[in-house]
């Protein structure tokens, strides 16, 4: 996956997917396809946060299908899910995150919560895509002592 962006990784995978007769991975992956393609065309071109956004929705109406006694919707959601997160970067973990909302806050210099806007837009780049928006607040919050 060199040079090849992660659409055109999704793109061979449906039609790998098509020829050994997967009709449902490739449909979940042609979901992916359109997602990242409709971004494309925005002009956004932030495949990993495309990727992670259709990942939380496919965890979000997994929850809502068990709660609803529909189990196996939520199962088919969960793989999409999964599927998805062969995508995405390797995630950080707690430690590592822990370590780099530190260094966010003695960079920004901040001391309190209001200052947690100027942290995260240190530290948003470099995690990378490697967390989700949640486990990144929270990790400064701590750090903010909230």
């Amino acid at each position: 996956m060199a040079d090849e962006t992660i659409l055109e990784q999704v793109q061979a995978d449906v039609r790998t997917a098509m020829k050994a007769g997967e009709r449902e991975r490739a449909g979940a992956l042609r979901l992916i396809v359109d997602a990242l393609q409709k971004d494309a065309k925005l002009g956004k071109g932030d495949e990993i946060a495309v990727l992670q956004r259709e990942r939380e929705k496919r965890l979000e109406a997994a929850e809502a299908f068990a709660a609803g006694g529909r189990s196996e919707q939520a199962e088919v959601e969960r793989l999409e899910a999964e599927m998805i997160d062969a995508y995405l970067p390797d995630q950080l973990s707690d430690d590592e995150l822990g370590a780099l909302a530190q260094e966010a806050v003695e960079e920004a210099g901040a001391t309190e919560q209001r200052d947690m806007g100027k942290v995260m837009s240190l530290l948003m780049p470099k995690v990378g895509g490697r967390a989700d928006g949640k486990r990144v607040s929270q990790a400064v919050r701590e750090r903010l002592g909230s």
